[in-house]
């Protein structure tokens, strides 16, 4: 809501994890944001996970490019849990805020190095009453992990913020703690990605990455869908031998991509 207040129109790409048995996810981000639901200048698109790594949908970086051609100057890219290796929605975005808990684990016990090490921005929040105390050691103990990290970017050293979405009726409580100081921060880190120029090699790397994601979703709908005798017959014969542990998973892709070239090779020749 701040940022409707402020003149822009946001659209939140929520993503839910979908169940593994299943496959089915709750997908109940419209009524946990239902003001913002009904804003003329918000939308809100909820999408399961799918299975799909990184904390994304599959779909998402097609999405985030769609709001932006409707003109939506903000897309929120809320992502499921992510652990230290889930990091593809750092290839889609031009910043990774990373938001935890207070006490998030025992001091760094907690702390995500994959993720943690993409972040431009780490913010503590529930930042208010009994956890201040707790949500300020974690504050600090982030501050000191980040000092043994490499920044990713030469003109901008991560930050860490505590943030409290109720007012600020605690008098030890700070201005730093609200949502607009969060905000204001993630301007200041915008406003240093365009004068550095880096937005736009951001933007570069991004859509050379989604068309190597592409590129590895295709691969695998062919071979799923195929009808060409000699794949499927390949695809049998592999999916055998993995079995019986006669051959290496490495070795077997390599068998499938060769196999599902020369198919789509003989299907382009007739």
């Amino acid at each position: 809501m701040l940022l409707l207040n402020r003149g822009h129109k946001v659209a939140v790409l929520a993503i839910d994890p979908s169940s593994t048995r299943t496959g089915g996810s709750i997908l109940g981000d419209k009524t946990r944001m239902h003001d913002l639901s009904l804003e003329e200048s918000a939308y809100i698109r909820p999408s399961p996970s799918g299975g799909h790594l990184g904390g994304i949908a599959q779909a998402t970086a097609e999405s985030a490019a769609l709001c932006e051609a409707a003109g939506f100057d903000i897309t929120i890219i809320e992502t499921v849990g992510v652990g230290q290796s889930e990091t593809a929605v750092s290839e889609m975005v031009d910043m990774v805020l990373l938001l935890m808990p207070p006490a998030a684990g025992d001091d760094l016990q907690g702390m995500k190095k994959g993720i943690v090490e993409l972040a431009d921005l780490l913010v503590v929040n529930k930042a208010d009453g009994e956890l201040l105390a707790k949500a300020r050691h974690t504050q600090s103990d982030y501050r000191h992990a980040l000092q043994l990290l490499r920044p990713k970017y030469p003109f901008w050293s991560p930050k860490v913020l505590r943030c409290s979405s109720l007012p600020p009726t605690d008098k030890e409580r700070g201005v730093d703690d609200s949502i607009a100081a969060v905000w204001d921060t993630v301007c200041e880190f915008r406003e240093a990605l365009e004068e550095s120029h880096t937005i736009e090699a951001i933007r570069k790397n991004q859509r050379e990455q989604m068309m190597w994601r592409e590129i590895e979703s295709q691969v695998r709908w062919l071979a799923d869908n195929s009808t060409d005798p000699f794949l499927l017959s390949e695809l049998k014969q592999v999916h055998i031998a993995l079995d019986e542990n006669r051959l290496a998973p490495r070795h077997a892709a390599r068998r499938v991509l060769k196999a599902l070239l020369r198919a789509e090779t003989t299907s382009f020749e007739n």
